[in-house]
């Protein structure tokens, strides 16, 4: 997923999908450990999403810190 497509989800949408995306990633590990994940490279990818979505809503918090005094 894209950043411009992180950026154009709404706070809530954002908070569900990184809470579905972390449990998918723990059910992968786990596939991993059971060697039944037969491509491991869609960990990375979907780490590195989550990482994302976490920055993205970390941004908007830091903005919304600095325009209300």
């Amino acid at each position: 997923m894209k950043a411009t497509e992180i950026r154009q989800m709404g706070d809530a949408e954002l908070r569900e999908r990184i809470a579905q995306d972390e449990e998918q990633l723990a059910k992968m590990r786990f596939q991993v450990a059971t060697s039944q994940l037969t491509n491991t490279a869609k960990i990375r990818l979907l780490r590195r999403d989550i990482a994302r979505m976490k920055t993205v809503l970390a941004e908007r918090q830091r903005r919304r810190a600095q325009e209300t005094p």
